[in-house]
């Protein structure tokens, strides 16, 4: 349909075009044909057609790729989204706990370790204790072998599978990305992840879904290997906030908005103390400037 669509836009805007340029030759082969104001109308009215012409053709694509790209996700107010504007740390804690009780049985975060928790959701004793839970692999000991130990803070994360091979059989094949750098992996960032976990709908009419995967309209073609996996009470929080599918969604994305990017809160406290100093300096070398060579740009010079 698209493509009809766009061929019947271009067939117009073609035909515009022409009884455009028939009507500027027309009035520039007329009694002032040759004068340069109508050259410049030409050339202005040719410059238009074949914008307007383009812009057409780019839109329609857009429209006809939507299926394959994936339906665009709409912007949402994020409580880091702005210049000044940091973490919300109580977020990041409650989506922890989301991808810690959901996620982490299939999707890994390979480039956190422990201690990015510490003083950001969690405290030292907290994290500590949770690293605790996980048995690592350490060595070799004084005879050469290879050892057990608990988890200790410059840990990072553990893998749900041991390698891509294990992952991929435990998922029919699918094997789930790292959640790492997902939000800054994806085009539309958060807002991508947010519309993705909570976009999951029945197919429309005439779209058909092969059997083990489903229908997502945000995600490149439509079906996604993985299932809906949010519904409203699947998790307890600690603080009492209400556990509905977009508030763990949008919980969990701010997670993983920090796990991409820990350095954010720090980067833009760096960068406003940045500012504040060399806006400072900037005001006082002004200043010094022209208390320093007023003198010299009112001197007079006088030859005898």
């Amino acid at each position: 349909m698209f493509s009809t669509i766009s061929a019947q836009s271009a067939r117009r805007s073609l035909q515009v075009a022409r009884v455009v340029g028939q009507a500027r030759f027309s009035s520039a082969s007329g009694a002032s044909a040759a004068t340069p104001s109508n050259r410049v109308g030409l050339a202005l009215g040719t410059a238009t057609v074949v914008s307007a012409l383009s812009y057409m053709y780019m839109s329609n694509s857009v429209h006809a790729n939507m299926a394959d790209e994936g339906l665009h996700p709409p912007a949402y107010p994020w409580s880091h989204k702005g210049y000044f504007d940091t973490f919300d740390h109580a977020s990041i804690r409650r989506g922890y706990q989301v991808y810690r009780e959901v996620c982490s049985s299939c999707h890994s975060l390979d480039r956190i370790a422990w201690r990015n928790l510490v003083d950001v959701s969690h405290t030292v004793d907290e994290v500590k204790a949770m690293a605790e839970e996980f048995e690592y692999t350490d060595g070799p000991d004084e005879n050469g072998n290879m050892f057990q130990r608990p988890g200790k803070l410059a840990d990072y994360m553990p893998r749900p599978y041991p390698n891509d091979e294990a992952a991929r059989a435990g998922n029919a094949g699918a094997l789930p990305p790292d959640l790492s750098l997902i939000i800054k992996a994806r085009h539309g960032g958060a807002d991508y992840v947010f519309s993705l976990l909570t976009g999951y709908v029945d197919p429309p009419p005439g779209v058909e879904v092969r059997e083990g995967l489903n229908y997502n309209p945000y995600f490149p073609g439509g079906a996604i290997a993985m299932a809906r996996l949010l519904f409203d009470g699947l998790v307890d929080y600690e603080d009492g906030t209400p556990a509905t599918t977009s508030q763990m969604a949008k919980d969990v994305v701010t997670f993983l908005a920090f796990a991409s990017e820990p350095e954010h809160d720090d980067r833009k406290k760096m960068g406003l103390k940045a500012m504040i100093i060399l806006s400072a300096l900037t005001g006082l070398s002004l200043w010094l400037k022209r208390f320093k060579w007023a003198s010299l740009k009112t001197r007079k010079i006088v030859f005898a």
